[in-house]
């Protein structure tokens, strides 16, 4: 799946400039506990998820992920953007709670 259609499917805003649409995530993974994100992720995932803090970012690039989604409308501070910026990964905003989020992905297509 491209994020354009990640964007409109959650209704995201995209909050820094390593946004490219035609960028293709094959899974997804919707957790809040960084651990279970570094045991359970494949390649090319995008990272849903309503913790805010660097750990997050530190954590997706890692594990080479794509995008992160912030859910439930939290949006990260400057700190968290420019490390996002700085590894290459997509951060976007969605205000739909995390449950919502991936049943909206998983019911498109998207189910690693």
């Amino acid at each position: 799946m491209k994020l354009k259609k990640v964007v409109e499917l959650l209704e995201a805003k995209t909050l820094n400039s390593c946004f490219n649409e035609e960028t293709e995530v094959i899974s997804a993974c919707g957790c809040d506990l960084m651990s279970d994100v570094l045991a359970f992720v494949k390649d090319q995932a995008l990272l849903l998820t309503g913790l805010v803090n660097p750990q997050v970012v530190r954590t997706a690039e890692m594990m080479d992920m794509k995008a992160i989604v912030f859910v439930r409308g939290k949006t990260p501070g400057e700190e968290i953007v420019s490390l996002a910026d700085d590894a290459g990964i997509a951060i976007l905003s969605t205000e739909f709670p995390l449950y919502i989020s991936c049943g909206k992905l998983y019911s498109e297509g998207l189910y690693k």
